[in-house]
């Protein structure tokens, strides 16, 4: 049996997809949105977008786009 290991951001990627299919936020909603419902987790979760090139303008959109989350 193999196991697989699922990236964090995609972890973030699919909560931040849900939080769109109940209308909580938007996919045009920027990003810095979402540090709202993170609170404290919010830091980290901030740190690792910006070292994927995202900004806090970013759509939300523009996160549930990225196909693959590969670090080099």
């Amino acid at each position: 049996m193999i196991q697989t290991v699922t990236h964090p951001m995609v972890k973030l990627q699919r909560q931040v997809y849900s939080l769109v299919e109940s209308k909580i936020i938007k996919p045009t909603d920027r990003i810095w949105k979402i540090s709202l419902l993170y609170g404290e987790e919010w830091a980290h979760w901030k740190q690792e977008l910006l070292e994927f090139g995202f900004t806090m303008q970013d759509t939300i959109g523009d996160l549930l786009a990225v196909e693959a989350w590969d670090e080099e």
